[in-house]
């Protein structure tokens, strides 16, 4: 009987993990055959989500728990759970109720007919329109600019079977894109289409810095193109401005006394070859930035405590 374990990583969902439990088990009994744990990876909550996990534990003993010493962000924490998580394969889902429980049994299908790894692509967000616009910009723009294939609309909520984890073991990342990993792997996924719901309880955690982060972090991390950019645009702006001065001085030698050199093209184009600067430097930064993380070898979390279920303390 294959064993499959559910990850659910949460900060913050005191209010949802009750329900994310009862919907998991209901979506599972219904597809028997297999054996099937759930491991919550709390990072370091502060609305009471530790206290409900533990009457979880105690009520099943299905249920194991991890619990960070601090809140290690939105990449790392999950990323650890992902590779603590036994089993032969390995559902994540986020704990606030927008990736559906109920789907798993198609992800298990899936797996089942032989896909290593199986995705959940959104088809429709009842977020605002606005913001499912940005996402499909940037997804157009990594997936135009990315060395290798980026799957639109997906979040990382999905199934991946053990030789994956493996291989994301082997890898060592302290700082994943998750998402550009499994591309990166290669294995070809099936897409699963789902249409994401609203969050009903609970505050989300996304916010401007995150989904920067995020979106950075996936451009720097599988593509070499904004380095490129930035140079290309370097040599082309020294070009016109070398053209430019010359085109000045030519002017002031044939019309000496009636030419006068202006300051206003002088500062326009000192401020712009600056911004122009100052943004290459900042494209170099996020690529200096990865390479401390990678230097400093930092672990992905630091756990507090580990209850529930025996199979996740060890």
């Amino acid at each position: 009987m294959a064993s499959i374990t559910i990850l659910a990583p949460c900060f913050n969902e005191a209010d949802n993990v009750t329900e994310l439990h009862a919907r998991i088990s209901t979506a599972l009994d219904s597809r028997p055959g297999h054996d099937y744990r759930i491991l919550f990876i709390d990072n370091a909550s502060r609305d009471g989500t530790v206290q409900a996990l533990r009457a979880l534990a105690e009520q099943d003993p299905r249920v194991g728990v991890i619990v960070n010493v601090r809140n290690f962000g939105h990449i790392r924490s999950p990323y650890h759970g992902l590779l603590q998580a036994p089993g032969d394969a390995v559902v994540i889902l986020a704990s606030d109720l927008q990736d559906p429980p109920e789907l798993i049994p198609a992800f298990i299908d899936a797996w089942v007919g032989g896909a290593r790894v199986i995705m959940g692509v959104k088809r429709t967000s009842e977020e605002q329109y606005l913001f499912w616009l940005l996402r499909s910009a940037y997804y157009r723009l990594v997936k135009a600019m990315a060395d290798v294939e980026v799957i639109e609309h997906a979040t990382g909520f999905g199934m991946y079977d053990r030789k994956v984890l493996e291989i994301l073991r082997s890898l060592d990342d302290p700082y994943p894109y998750f998402r550009g990993l499994i591309s990166e792997i290669g294995f070809p996924p099936v897409r699963i289409a789902y249409d994401q719901p609203l969050r009903k309880r609970g505050v989300t955690k996304n916010n401007f810095y995150t989904l920067w982060d995020i979106a950075m972090l996936g451009l720097t991390t599988h593509s070499r193109v904004p380095l490129r950019i930035s140079t290309l645009f370097g040599f082309a702006l020294a070009a016109c401005s070398f053209g430019l001065s010359v085109g000045y001085v030519m002017l002031k030698l044939v019309w000496w006394d009636q030419f006068q050199l202006g300051y206003a093209p002088l500062l326009a184009g000192t401020f712009f070859l600056s911004g122009v600067q100052l943004v290459s430097v900042g494209v170099l930064g996020e690529y200096l930035g990865a390479v401390l993380t990678h230097l400093r070898r930092m672990p992905h979390v630091v756990e507090a405590e580990r209850f529930g279920a025996p199979w996740a303390n060890k």
